[in-house]
């Protein structure tokens, strides 16, 4: 979809500090925020025309929801590729090759769970969730990682302030496949996973 390739853009973008792909990122937001808007409208007419019930409610709500997530990591691959931009360039490459494997790993799991919200797969959701973890600790490594640059040269501060940045972003999507994840386990089972 347009999101997945947004992200996987802005990762490529960063990472080979290619500006022209950068820009076309952040001018594809604005097509992702309308899409939102449109299909956010299209749910609240067929909520009012068709009063769905019980699981047509429940996948409109799940809808509603995850199109909310998407926008979310739509803005955070604008905010990447608008940091890229402004912040790096070529010397900052060796502190961007750790943030292509995090990147690659929130596209994969960005695809995976698209693919089983289109199916509403449980089992599929259930493992891109726990997933998450893996992203988890992969961030972790990262931030000791860029944290051992700073303190062996200080002169890296701010551009290594900058990889923290853009590497919480990344693995903030894994997060919000997470809540993706919710959704089709709401959608499948009728209850809040957050309350089980």
């Amino acid at each position: 979809g347009l999101v997945e390739q947004q992200l996987t853009d802005a990762i490529t973008a960063m990472h080979n500090q290619d500006a022209d792909l950068a820009r076309r990122v952040v001018e594809g937001d604005a097509k992702v925020n309308m899409m939102e808007i449109a299909i956010d409208e299209a749910c609240v007419k067929i909520i009012a025309k068709r009063q769905p019930t019980a699981s047509d409610l429940r996948l409109v709500m799940a809808i509603i929801k995850t199109i909310s997530e998407l926008e979310r990591i739509g803005d955070v691959a604008d905010k990447i590729c608008r940091t890229a931009l402004e912040k790096f360039s070529q010397q900052h490459q060796p502190l961007l090759v750790s943030l292509e494997s995090l990147g690659q790993h929130t596209v994969q799991m960005l695809h995976d769970v698209l693919d089983a919200f289109a199916r509403m797969d449980l089992n599929e959701a259930i493992r891109i969730y726990r997933e998450d973890k893996k992203v988890d600790q992969e961030y972790e490594g990262i931030v000791r990682q860029l944290m051992t640059y700073m303190m062996e040269d200080s002169r890296t501060i701010p551009s290594v302030l900058t990889a923290l940045f853009c590497a919480r972003s990344i693995e903030r999507i894994g997060d919000r496949c997470q809540n993706i994840c919710e959704f089709i386990f709401y959608y499948v089972k009728g209850q809040d996973f957050r309350h089980i």
